[in-house]
């Protein structure tokens, strides 16, 4: 069956009711269960090769761990360094991509600093550096121009310490600098693949938990009216990550919580650059730290072993939070304290189950198929999403026509007007001046609500990105929900966006 593409990539709560209601009258094409950026990915790429779509979260776009990451989109340089030369190789293709065609607004190059300290052994700076040139060597195989992703260098002192005052002097010998991909918020990464899977023609719809699947449907709960009705489609994938094993039992995965802690802004001197700080004991592992347009800084991560039931949100550790300070402490001049942690966040990894530390496991992913013919994709990571689809629409639907998203752009990449706020234009590329107009006709709307986003930005959430109540808007379609003190000075906002809406 061939979708007519409407391109209207509005998702509201008119929309849903709308979409749902045709979704229980027809037999699509193919159903996706789950909302991350995988199965967000899996319902573009099969809607935009003209099959209709259905596809399912229980929660929200996002809920899950895409919007956990470490905001890296990046060249798999760990992977090359454990010899994972296929998955490095696919992380530097998917994220040149993403760089130049399929998100520019959202993704871009960012430096980082390794600190060149007295415990990183010169061995280990020759180590780390012929990586970074292998993993440039990869981004130049994989068509990646250095305008947008520069090569990696090393900086004297003086200069590491230009670029990260906070950094300790005593013993420093200079830095390595490297280049990656970021992203500016993985939500709204998740959130632009999901409303241009709906401009194809997809039918996108949260608050719908699958309760049973088989190859031809699930059974179905609406969880805004508890209504319970039965989907059906020729295929299935399972697309939900860490809870995927709960709809397809035979899917066995070993999850590991990766914590990151949200520092407060000018906790570290207001730095623009990352830095990569190695973990005492691990070749090639560090915390990463990554400063936010918004003036907050994020630094993580950690590795855990998860057993027993998988949380729907996972919940930071005291003792994750004091492991990452003492990483990030032992190279700056004067240390962090707790009390500059204004917040953490929690994220598991569906990593496939195999031995050893969940720290080495492979973030390679697979595509597999159940005895009843429902598809589950699982394992990889956020920068290769597209790719993980593209194998997943394959094996669902075999006789649809090739992928075409390696050169889709997502929602907001088009070209953008002259004299736009440049953080409306971060985060919403092309739309920023549908966003703008919205302030400029309704003044009242221009006003902050917390961390520079306006009250303007929350209406556009409830009118044109699927936002239904006040966690979508102050958890995904914004992070202010990752500083609790924000967050309660944005709530009366957010419930009369609701309210204006509604």
């Amino acid at each position: 069956m061939i979708v007519e593409k409407n391109m209207d990539t509005r998702l509201n709560a008119a929309r849903r009711e709308r979409e749902l209601a045709e979704a229980r009258r027809t037999v699509a094409d193919l159903l996706v269960i789950g909302l991350g950026a995988t199965g967000a990915g899996a319902a573009l790429d099969a809607a935009s090769r003209g099959l209709s779509v259905v596809a399912i979260d229980a929660h929200d776009i996002a809920f899950g761990t895409s919007r956990w990451s470490s905001k890296l989109i990046h060249g798999g340089l760990r992977y090359l360094a454990r010899g994972q030369v296929g998955v490095a190789w696919e992380s530097a293709v998917e994220r040149g991509r993403l760089l130049r065609r399929i998100a520019p607004h959202l993704v871009a190059a960012h430096p980082y600093l390794l600190p060149l300290t007295p415990a990183v052994s010169r061995a280990q700076e020759a180590a780390v550096l012929a990586g970074y040139r292998l993993g440039d060597a990869l981004r130049a195989a994989a068509g990646t121009p250095r305008r947008l992703l520069p090569g990696p260098s090393r900086v004297p002192p003086g200069r590491a310490l230009a670029l990260a005052p906070a950094l300790r002097g005593d013993g420093l010998r200079g830095a390595l600098v490297s280049w990656d991909g970021r992203v500016v918020d993985d939500a709204r990464l998740v959130l632009a693949i999901a409303r241009t899977a709906a401009g194809h023609g997809a039918r996108v719809l949260t608050r719908c938990r699958a309760l049973a699947v088989s190859g031809d449907g699930a059974q179905v709960r609406d969880e805004l009216t508890g209504e319970e009705f039965t989907l059906r489609a020729r295929a299935v994938i399972n697309a939900t990550g860490v809870w995927a094993g709960t709809l397809v039992p035979s899917v066995r995965l070993r999850p590991s919580r990766g914590t990151h802690i949200v520092l407060r802004p000018g906790a570290l001197g207001g730095q623009a650059v990352g830095l990569h700080v190695p973990i005492p004991g691990e070749l090639n592992r560090f915390v990463v730290v990554l400063p936010q347009a918004d003036g907050r800084t994020y630094a993580g991560l950690t590795d855990e072993p998860v057993d027993g039931p998988i949380p729907d949100v996972p919940e930071a550790t005291e003792g994750d939070v004091a492991f990452l300070l003492d990483v990030l402490n032992s190279v700056l001049a004067e240390p962090i304290g707790r009390e500059e942690v204004a917040g953490a966040f929690a994220g598991l990894r569906p990593l496939l189950d195999g031995a050893g530390r969940t720290a080495d496991l492979s973030r390679r992913h697979a595509v597999l198929r159940s005895r009843d013919g429902v598809v589950t994709v699982v394992g990889g990571k956020l920068t290769t999403y597209r790719r993980m689809a593209e194998e997943a629409v394959d094996a669902a639907c075999p006789h649809a026509g090739p992928s075409r998203t390696a050169r889709l752009p997502l929602v907001g990449a088009g070209p953008v007007g002259p004299g736009l706020p440049r953080r409306l234009v971060r985060r919403y590329g092309a739309e920023a001046a549908a966003v703008h107009a919205l302030m400029r006709d309704h003044p009242e709307l221009a006003e902050p609500v917390a961390l520079g986003i306006t009250r303007a930005e929350l209406v556009w959430a409830v009118r044109s990105e699927g936002a239904l109540d006040v966690a979508d808007l102050l958890d995904r379609r914004t992070r202010i929900g990752l500083v609790p003190e924000d967050r309660a000075a944005a709530l009366p906002a957010a419930e009369a966006a609701l309210a204006a809406a509604g």
